[in-house]
């Protein structure tokens, strides 16, 4: 309930203060004002807060906190001295704990109220270290004349701008601790304001940046570059034009990998490739999606969107064969190239557009008989492929997904369509401190 109306305009918004009922994905506190839902940027769940208006609009408004009047149990203080400013996480004001919890919670709304569906089970949700675990991201890179500076990592919260960072604590200590030694490094150069990102990547065994630049380096430039990979211990990489221009100047023969020892299975990678970001929780899921799909040897199991075989790999370790189907060609060449050097010989790979192809023509489609199926596909989910699936009437399948909305409406059409049972379903944490939600699910017949 306000204790005061709002005004006309923005500027001269009053304090108004407010019991938060419930939090969006993106971190903002809900609450309803004269009827009208209000989005309170920096509020939690239970807390009355003093916020200002910030914008109006029709059919909701938004606000900011100014005080926390009575703060929420699961409130902490943010480790980041630039939270609030970077908009790399949001959530960093919320425990752990509390994340968890409140993703979850996303994760079951998303089932019951877009999917009609609920799982039989929740699964105990899977967590890894919640600092210093992401080990891909993209840094933008600027050359303020103004402030005679190179700034180089995420853009404000606000506004399309690089934030000024000292240093980034969920990034890999690789990355996170050394974003100054990047800015010096872009600023000390004679094309600095033609360097507009850098890609970074951390294997198991090292780490790799991939500088963008937008006109030829002097060699110069291309000298003090190499310095710094090989002081710093990274592995250098130039991208002059699109994806396909990438190329390596330091080390001479560089590798990448991550490794899965518990199923004696080591991924190798190249810099611009899709891995997933967060290695430990990486370990955890690939572990928990063979505990729950649970292959038999005698089974041939389907691995769908499967990248550069995550889990294909370990799932091969125990079934009699393994079909992996991934969109990319060069990925699906080096995940037969992986399988090759972990010396597993009972995979089988295709190439293929599992978001829109018609695939009826397709020869996995047709010449196997699937036991089980693995799928886990992009944020748009696995639409075009339901279809299919179901026709293929496999026992079980594990699904893992990184959008709770389109897997409550791919788990809506398995379970009302296609005559599976959602046998249970749960959260990952695989990006800590972000909105960000990673879910598995289990399907029966």
């Amino acid at each position: 309930m306000s204790r005061s109306r709002k005004p006309r305009g923005v500027k001269n918004s009053p304090l108004v203060e407010t019991t938060i009922e419930s939090l969006t994905l993106d971190g903002q506190g809900v609450a309803h004002i004269d009827g009208k839902t209000v989005f309170i940027d920096g509020a939690l769940p239970g807390e009355t807060v003093a916020f200002r208006y910030t914008s109006y609009k029709a059919k909701h408004d938004e606000g900011k906190v100014e005080t926390v009047l009575t703060p929420s149990p699961e409130r902490v203080e943010p480790r980041c001295e630039h939270f609030g400013v970077c908009g790399a996480c949001s959530w960093q004001h919320i425990s752990l704990e509390g994340q968890i919890r409140h993703k979850q919670q996303a994760m079951l709304n998303n089932l019951k109220y877009i999917g009609k569906v609920e799982p039989e089970t929740v699964l105990e949700p899977l967590t890894a270290e919640g600092w210093a675990y992401r080990r891909k991201a993209r840094l933008g890179a600027r050359w303020v004349r103004k402030k005679e500076k190179a700034l180089v990592g995420f853009r404000e919260k606000e506004g399309g701008f690089l934030a000024e960072l000292n240093r980034c604590e969920i990034l890999h200590p690789s990355i996170g601790e050394h974003l100054t030694d990047f800015q010096a490094l872009v600023g000390g150069m004679e094309a600095r304001e033609t360097i507009p990102q850098i890609e970074v990547a951390v294997g198991d065994n090292a780490t790799a940046l991939v500088v963008r630049h937008m006109e030829p380096l002097s060699d110069t430039d291309t000298q003090k570059l190499i310095d710094f990979a090989r002081e710093g211990d990274y592995q250098l990489y130039l991208q002059p034009k699109g994806p396909e221009t990438v190329h390596c100047i330091y080390p001479e023969n560089p590798t990448l990998y991550y490794e899965h020892p518990q199923f004696n299975t080591k991924v190798g990678f190249v810099p611009l490739d899709f891995f997933q970001v967060n290695q430990p929780l990486n370990r955890k899921m690939v572990a928990r999606a063979l505990e729950l799909l649970a292959p038999e040897p005698t089974d041939t199991v389907l691995d769908l969107f499967c990248g550069l075989g995550n889990f294909t790999l370990p799932l091969a370790r125990h079934a009699a064969q393994v079909i992996g189907v991934e969109g990319d060609m060069a990925m699906v060449e080096r995940a037969r190239a992986a399988a090759h050097a972990n010396g597993i010989h009972n995979t089988d790979y295709y190439a293929c557009n599992l978001m829109g192809e018609d695939l009826h023509r397709e020869p996995w489609l047709k010449k196997h008989r699937y036991d089980k199926i693995l799928l886990d596909p992009p944020r748009a989910g696995a639409k075009e492929i339901i279809e299919h699936i179901g026709k293929l009437k496999a026992g079980r399948i594990v699904y893992i997904s990184c959008d709770p909305a389109t897997l409550a409406r791919d788990a809506g059409e398995l379970v009302n369509t296609h005559g599976y049972r959602l046998v249970s379903a749960g959260v990952m944490d695989m990006f800590p401190h972000t909105s960000h939600v990673e879910s598995i699910a289990v399907f029966e017949k």
